[in-house]
């Protein structure tokens, strides 16, 4: 009887994760290229149920068979299909087609600088001609991000005062020259990358930067997040009803066991 219960419980905090993640991706629903996650589902590992002290066996303890204690949440998992495109028709903004993330300059409340990539392509040009996130942090250029390096050297830079444009594989031009290239790079393994936050993304030791071979720059447009609004709404009515059916199993096995204290413990 108290095994439902252990069962039942961890039903519930499996499912109320599941919430959590899903409650994340709807919050990030209009972000910027953000990737949606999702959750898997694994049980405990069985167990070897022993039963002790029945004199029927002398005493000695007897297996009666395996069993498990419930489920837990699995792994949490990125889901890196790419987002719809959302036109702005502004020369800074740029969305990536296929596979790759943008390499950026980050520095944290500490002053701590370090590289991150993102799929955010909203950037801005400074009165100095700097590419910038909307944070304010540099945009690397290609051969800068594909090495590692950051520093003045390796910032995106255009001429402020005239138009530009950017084509599919990134390079800027301006009065038919060659000014910069966006570093656009891509993971060879991406179960080597890690959220940060502020969408932004890092890499764990094992993973390592390669050439985006396999996509394409749209410039004058954004990658929308690829979270479904519907189908996240429809999740949560699902998770809503099993953790519904986990709180009435507890109460069940409440009632079980009282029953058992007070009336079978009379007879």
């Amino acid at each position: 009887m108290v095994k439902g219960l252990y069962t039942a419980y961890t039903g519930m905090v499996e499912e109320q994760r599941r919430l959590d993640v899903l409650s994340n991706n709807l919050a990030n629903s209009n972000t910027t290229g953000y990737k949606k996650e999702g959750t898997t589902n694994a049980s405990f590992a069985q167990k070897l149920a022993i039963k002790i002290k029945d004199s029927g066996t002398m005493g000695l303890p007897v297996g009666i068979g395996g069993i498990k204690m419930g489920v837990k949440v699995g792994e949490t998992y990125t889901d890196w299909d790419q987002g719809g495109f959302r036109l702005t028709d502004e020369s800074s903004h740029l969305a990536i087609g296929g596979r790759g993330f943008f390499a950026i300059q980050y520095t944290d409340k500490q002053g701590n600088t370090s590289i991150k990539y993102t799929r955010d392509g909203n950037f801005t040009v400074d009165n100095e001609g700097y590419f910038r996130t909307a944070d304010g942090d540099y945009v690397l250029n290609m051969n800068a991000a594909l090495n590692g390096q950051y520093g003045e050297n390796a910032y995106v830079r255009v001429d402020p005062l005239q138009q530009y444009s950017v084509d599919s594989r990134g390079f800027i031009f301006q009065n038919g020259q060659i000014v910069s290239q966006v570093g656009v790079i891509d993971i060879d393994n991406y179960d080597y990358i890690l959220k940060y936050g502020e969408n932004l993304y890092d890499i764990q030791d094992g993973g390592n930067v390669i050439a985006a071979d396999n996509m394409l720059i749209e410039q004058g447009a954004l990658e929308s997040s690829n979270v479904n609004i519907v189908d996240e709404m429809v999740s949560m009515i699902t998770i809503q009803r099993a953790y519904e059916a986990g709180q009435k199993m507890i109460q069940a096995e409440d009632e079980t066991i009282e029953m058992a204290v007070s009336q079978v413990g009379r007879v």
